[in-house]
């Protein structure tokens, strides 16, 4: 009854679901042309809302590591390229912003709802696998 407000993440280890999404410049972004990759994806509820700005802000101020590792972020939610590129702008993300407006993907990663679930996903360099954290995980441990 409930499942839409309470469902679990994906489970460690399950097959990371393909999508492909536009980005706040116009471009598009498909999981598996990613391969080879370690990918994470930041599933948060709103552009410039406090908890979502500071998550994101963390993987900005870590993002010399995560290019060091190899690591491609994207934040995700429903809202606008143009809302997503403002938001970009105006706290210098480095990395794309995907507009998931109808939640088909946040779905597919059990992130969806009334609203979207702040969720982070690390998946593998051959998208054979997912890892998550829920919420706001430290940084540091989803970069790996």
């Amino acid at each position: 009854m409930f499942a839409w407000l309470f469902s679990d993440p994906l489970p460690v280890g399950t097959l990371a679901p393909d999508f492909s999404l536009p980005d706040d410049s116009g471009g598009v972004v498909k999981l598996s042309a990613l391969r080879g990759s370690t990918v994470v994806l930041v599933f948060y509820p709103g552009d410039d809302t406090p908890g979502c700005t500071k998550q994101l802000c963390q993987f900005r101020d870590h993002w010399s590591e995560a290019r060091a590792r190899g690591v491609e972020v994207f934040g995700v939610n429903p809202q606008s390229a143009r809302s997503h590129d403002k938001f970009r702008e105006k706290f210098r993300f480095p990395f794309p912003l995907l507009v998931d407006q109808s939640q088909k993907v946040a779905a597919l990663y059990h992130a969806n709802g009334l609203i979207v679930r702040r969720t982070v996903y690390r998946i593998g360099r051959t998208a054979s696998s997912a890892s998550r954290g829920g919420g706001t995980p430290r940084v540091e441990e989803v970069l790996g």
